[in-house]
């Protein structure tokens, strides 16, 4: 229900456009379908906390069963769903979350106020000029999950 409230992504175009034309503010691109749980309890939180940090970042859903989309899904290498991306002025920003993965964050987050630190801490990094950061939260707040190596 909540996702009705966040822009919804399902072009290559689309989300090249929001991308390029997102200046000074962080972007959240959230991975998923419509028709998952977990996907479902982030957009959840998701759009409670759009207004919260509209000052400094802005939030869309992309549904990666769209045939466009498949081009982010394989480079930004979507396994698991949710996985969510941030960008700032166009670049892709990291975080080190103490996973093996810092370019998105994988599953949903457990609080509002979890997601709004961890868009905070990316727009302070990023204002300072820095591609990664460091994730402002607790290990125990931060989903673990195991990276498989397919053909390695």
């Amino acid at each position: 229900m909540s996702s009705y409230l966040l822009t919804v992504l399902t072009k290559k175009q689309e989300v090249d456009t929001i991308i390029r034309d997102t200046i000074d503010k962080v972007l959240v691109l959230r991975f998923g379908r419509a028709s998952d749980p977990v996907c479902l309890q982030l957009d959840d939180v998701l759009s409670k906390t759009a207004r919260e940090v509209s000052k400094f970042g802005s939030v869309a859903l992309v549904d990666i069963d769209s045939n466009e989309i498949q081009v982010y899904v394989k480079y930004f290498d979507i396994t698991f769903i949710p996985s969510t991306v941030f960008f700032f002025n166009a670049h892709h920003m990291k975080m080190d979350f103490g996973t093996a993965d810092h370019t998105k964050w994988v599953g949903a987050f457990h609080k509002k106020q979890d997601f709004i630190d961890v868009v905070e801490a990316i727009y302070r990094g990023a204002m300072k000029g820095k591609l990664i950061v460091s994730c402002p939260l607790p290990p125990e707040r931060i989903p673990k999950y195991q990276l498989l190596y397919k053909d390695v």
